[in-house]
């Protein structure tokens, strides 16, 4: 560009400041306005895209929350894709609150589905069980899901639809139950299932034959008592009440079908505690607890942490096989020693001790034999006899009888053999 150019921009420029004209953007100064613009258009752009990869079936969540379930999901399917399965109790423990979100469980459900992973309904016995048994779960979850059923989902999605209710609400139906009304006892009732459920999930895993299903089915029990037993005048919420006879019901079912020993409903809720101490000190220590720590921990006596201790044993069939061979295979009952039965070397010794004692008693007479053996029981009865009950078999006195007792005792103290008896 020339001088004379230059000078006539430099006047035009001038004539626009007095006219309050804004120069414009030279091609120099209009390039960062466009970069800024790109950029803004390409954050917007990549706020729109997900920063993680997508599999077919699932929706990402675009919150913080959601992001984290994802995680949660993400740790299920590694846990599911070592072992070929995951069960619903692993899942409660990462979303306590599933109940209330059934499209993230059918999320989960396709990507497990997606992923080859079954949802086993129970998991109480899983990880001690064997091949076989797992195999037969597994068998039996592949045709459940061939049906389209599914035990837990469909009744989480059922008690979905009910709404809660509110105080109004539960007085209203309250009053309806007094009068004989059962709609509204029916209304109260499935207003409060989700009730049950969170409380049952607690119950998990304290008993390897009750499964989350059967502890739900337990609650509901103590719900429908509740629900009869209500009274609204008393002015507190029906959930509150309504948690004393669930929790009951299921304690009562956990003592009464998870043991085959039954112990009462005290004593599992003690024994409870005591596994919570256990592992608390556990943590806090770094290795097992004493049962002095126990005792102290839980304010009572250490004769009482092994009295729980007992208890809390589990117990073995005596049918359970011991060995590897399948053809001569022993059990756990062939190994136990019957201990109303004398062990051979006790047999051995009371032999010999008959054996020298009726070489003793051969060298009295019949008479003060036969009186030693009635007196002793030594007959084949085993039975014996009184003074009285023996004169009357020989025809005299008791005091007779008893004088020659006596004499014959006398004689076998002193004989030669007796030094050899007092070993036994």
């Amino acid at each position: 560009m020339g001088k004379k150019a230059r000078n006539k921009k430099k006047k035009a420029a001038k004539r626009r400041a007095k006219r309050g004209v804004k120069p414009r953007a030279g091609r120099s100064a209009r390039r960062p306005a466009r970069a800024l613009r790109a950029g803004r258009r390409a954050r917007k752009t990549a706020a729109r895209k997900p920063h993680f990869k997508v599999k077919k079936g699932f929706r990402p969540a675009s919150s913080k929350r959601g992001l984290k379930d994802n995680a949660k999901v993400e740790a299920l399917i590694r846990l599911g894709k070592e072992r070929g399965y995951i069960t619903y109790d692993e899942i409660l423990r990462e979303f306590p609150t599933i109940e209330d979100n059934v499209i993230l469980l059918e999320e989960m459900y396709e990507r497990f589905g997606t992923a080859g992973i079954d949802v086993l309904e129970g998991g109480g016995m899983l990880e001690d069980a064997g091949a076989d048994t797992i195999l037969e779960r597994k068998k039996l979850q592949h045709r459940r899901a061939d049906a389209g059923y599914d035990s837990v989902q469909m009744y989480l999605r059922e008690i979905g639809q009910y709404p809660l209710l509110n105080g109004e609400q539960e007085k209203e139906l309250a009053k309806r139950i007094l009068t004989g009304d059962d709609e509204a006892r029916s209304i109260l009732a499935r207003s409060n299932l989700r009730l049950v459920v969170s409380i049952a999930k607690k119950y998990v895993n304290r008993s390897p034959d009750l499964t989350l299903l059967d502890l739900i089915q337990e609650g509901n029990l103590g719900l429908f008592k509740a629900v009869d037993k209500f009274d609204y005048t008393k002015g507190y919420k029906f959930s509150t009440y309504a948690t004393w006879w669930i929790r009951q019901a299921i304690t009562r079912a956990l003592a009464d079908q998870s043991r085959t020993i039954r112990i009462p409903v005290h004593m599992v809720e003690t024994i409870a505690k005591y596994k919570q101490k256990v592992r608390e000190l556990s943590q806090h220590l770094g290795r097992d607890p004493l049962p002095e720590e126990i005792a102290a921990e839980m304010g009572i006596e250490v004769e009482k942490i092994y009295t729980i201790q007992k208890i809390n044993q589990d117990t073995v069939s005596l049918e359970s096989p011991v060995g590897e061979d399948d053809d001569e295979r022993s059990t756990l009952g062939s190994f136990i020693a019957d201990d109303t039965i004398a062990s051979p070397d006790q047999e051995a010794s009371r032999r010999i001790l008959s054996e020298q004692m009726m070489e003793i008693l051969d060298e009295l007479s019949p008479k003060e034999r036969k009186i030693l053996e009635m007196r002793n029981g030594l007959t084949d009865e085993g039975v014996c006899f009184t003074l009285e009950e023996v004169g009357r078999e020989f025809g005299v006195t008791r005091e007779r009888i008893r004088q020659i007792e006596a004499k014959a005792l006398e004689r076998i103290r002193f004989h030669e053999r007796a030094k050899q008896l007092r070993s036994y």
